[in-house]
């Protein structure tokens, strides 16, 4: 079982109560907890940015280095694709959205 972060537990909640489908979150550094709590946008701003931008509806959120760039990266699933938007962290200005290659049928395996 995966042990999260306080930080991530609280930013998984506010998640939940604002309707989010979904949120994964993959810890795979240690200074991923310390990135979360340098960063200027939360996760929930993260999400809803990429939601609005998109048009649907958030499937997953982590948070990424973009060479050197710090990142949350949200998959968000719409009527007839998946988009990858990525938003940086301390601006939060979309830095990218691309439809997904494989579809929304990969979102919902």
């Amino acid at each position: 079982m995966m042990k999260i972060p306080a930080q991530a537990a609280v930013a998984l909640a506010a998640l939940l109560g604002l309707g989010a489908v979904a949120y994964a979150a993959q810890y795979r550094e240690d200074g991923d907890a310390q990135a979360v709590l340098n960063t200027k946008l939360s996760l929930v701003q993260a999400v809803g940015a990429a939601e609005q931008h998109a048009g649907g509806r958030a499937i997953r959120a982590e948070l990424e280095n973009d060479n050197g760039r710090i990142v949350y990266g949200v998959e968000v699933i719409g009527r007839n694709q998946v988009t990858d938007v990525k938003i940086d962290a301390n601006s939060g200005q979309i830095v990218s959205a691309q439809a997904d290659a494989g579809g929304a049928h990969e979102a919902e395996d």
